[in-house]
């Protein structure tokens, strides 16, 4: 195996025996295999692109293909396996309509024609060196490329979040395609990086469409205050990304006694308005996804994991046999929930049933915190915002978005919170908000100095947020604005924000712990070249740099 997809690779070089997340070499190389085959059916859904057509089958299984590879997604070999199959018959599907269309390439790669019989054959050619990212021996090659493809794993998780609540786009699908068949071709540097910049772009437009799609869906986010502690019912924790799962199982618990409570990357479920109605959602248990195996063992009920993250269970764990996992995730001897027919509901009353039976959850705190500031809430303070930047009670906003990890280093950013001068305003979304969000950090003029967002993919929010104050300043560049950008990465859909960020023209982003060890040397001189990007440095040379605009 060979993997450098996540912050938290050996050495910040890559896994080559076993992941530091758990993941074992046979589910490495099918998650390897599995992309290999979503670069064939791109080749054949980009050909049919060039003639001006869009196959959305192909668009709408890439999206959950590709966010079974995301670090901490799935876990079971056979169920990989199974999307393999999947994947072959879909490319099959693809490369005859665009035969049909008059656009079937005449040249084909090996990852366009390969195809497998029986379940001997995938394993087979998982473990065959072609699919490897180290097939390619250019370290610049395959770091452009390993950067479109990680990038383009983030857009395919944010446009599965809007296409389940009923929300794509043909172009979104297009994009992926073009950039994932051009993984396959022979391309200039230049080529490359052009369409490494055409992925931010993508991921601009998916972010932009999941925003709308959870906001319609379910309302604009508002300040809430969200309880951290329990009650004395039976309870159901679920975690991940996925508000349609979140919608369905309270629909479903309501009046059965069993309370439901957020976990991890759920959170900003609290925020949502259609979600408040609903007596029996208590609050948030816990922190963030690396904790699981604590906070998992003590909540005592059934566990539901929507999306990553999902961490290996240990074995003095005992809650394996209440973890469910639904959508892309799955776990060996985990229960995974089915996907909803067309029109229908998923069916969580098998949860609902084994809560009944269990007891109320362990309390491990209690107090509450406060999120909620998405840009159309903050848009709405926009003026209380511009007032005291100009009259200098705000001297500096530091978006600190991004991904939370198990490494000691990762309190560089806690520390640099609790530093900050007390005229800043952090500006947050995502898991790496746990460093800090539980931090008394007090206000500016009953302005919070930490704003949450939401999700990681509610980073589009600081985005539309830093966008509009440069409108009412009056600003030609983004960069002009008193904003330090001091990002915190993990896994790819980090790497999708990036690349979002640099297609918007930011400048000077830190990023931390470590630089991604995708990146080639000369790769990351090109971004920090045009782009300034740069590694975390101490907490104080970092915090006076950022101060002073650098």
């Amino acid at each position: 195996m060979f993997c450098f997809q996540c912050q938290e690779t050996a050495k910040n070089q890559g896994c080559t025996i076993a992941g530091v997340c758990g993941k074992k070499e046979p589910t490495a190389n099918l998650q390897d295999l599995l992309i290999y085959v979503c670069k064939g059916i791109s080749v054949y859904g980009d050909a049919l692109r060039l003639k001006g057509k869009v196959d959305r089958e192909a668009g709408r299984f890439l999206i959950r293909a590709l966010f079974v590879t995301i670090t901490n997604a799935a876990w079971d070999d056979d169920a990989i396996i199974e999307w393999i199959r999947r994947g072959l018959e879909v490319r099959k599907g693809v490369a005859e309509r665009a035969k049909a269309a008059g656009a079937a390439p005449a040249a084909l790669p090996d990852c366009a024609v390969w195809t497998a019989s029986s379940k001997e054959d995938i394993v087979a050619k998982a473990n065959s060196p072609e699919v490897r990212i180290t097939a390619m021996e250019n370290e610049d090659v395959r770091s452009l490329r390993e950067l479109l493809i990680l990038g383009t794993k983030g857009i395919a998780a944010y446009a599965e979040h809007a296409e389940v609540l009923g929300f794509e786009k043909d172009e979104i699908y297009a994009s992926m395609m073009e950039g994932l068949a051009s993984t396959t071709k022979e391309l200039s540097v230049d080529d490359m990086v052009a369409m490494v910049m055409k992925t931010g772009e993508n991921a601009v437009a998916t972010m932009a469409l999941l925003d709308e799609a959870n906001t319609k869906t379910y309302g604009n986010p508002e300040i809430t205050e969200v309880n951290l502690g329990v009650r004395g019912n039976p309870g159901i924790l679920i975690s991940g990304h996925d508000l349609k799962d979140m919608e369905e199982l309270l629909k479903q618990t309501q009046g059965t006694g069993v309370d439901v409570y957020t976990h991890g990357e759920m959170l900003p479920a609290n925020y949502y308005p259609a979600f408040k109605k609903y007596d029996h959602f208590v609050g948030n248990y816990g922190s963030s996804w690396w904790h699981q195996n604590e906070e998992f063992e003590s909540f005592n009920g059934p566990v539901l994991l929507t999306t990553n993250c999902l961490v290996p269970v240990k074995k003095d764990n005992t809650y394996l046999g209440r973890l469910f996992t639904t959508g892309v995730v799955s776990y060996p001897g985990a229960v995974h929930i089915a996907d909803r027919k067309p029109g229908g509901a998923k069916d969580f009353s098998p949860l609902i049933e084994m809560a009944k039976k269990c007891a109320a959850p362990k309390e491990i705190e209690t107090g509450k915190l406060v999120g909620g500031f998405a840009h159309a809430q903050v848009l709405a303070l926009a003026d209380k915002v511009i007032e005291a930047v100009k009259s200098g009670a705000i001297k500096r906003f530091v978006v600190m978005a991004g991904c939370d990890g198990r490494f000691p280093a990762r309190n560089y950013y806690t520390d640099v919170a609790k530093n900050l001068p007390k005229d800043t305003v952090i500006l947050t979304a995502g898991c790496a908000k746990y460093r800090y969000n539980k931090l008394d950090l007090g206000d500016i003029g009953g302005i919070p100095r930490v704003l949450d967002a939401g999700q990681c993919n509610d980073s589009y929010s600081l985005a539309v947020i830093a966008m509009k104050l440069k409108e009412a300043f009056g600003l030609k560049d983004i960069n002009e604005l008193p904003i330090s950008y001091d990002i915190a990465w993990y896994e790819q859909k980090a790497v999708a924000v990036l690349l979002a960020l640099l297609f918007l023209g930011v400048k000077g982003i830190r990023l931390g712990p470590t630089l991604p060890a995708f990146l080639s040397p000369a790769v990351a001189g090109v971004l920090v070249k045009n782009f300034d990007i740069k590694p975390i440095d101490t907490v104080e040379s970092d915090i006076a740099a950022m101060m002073a605009g650098k």
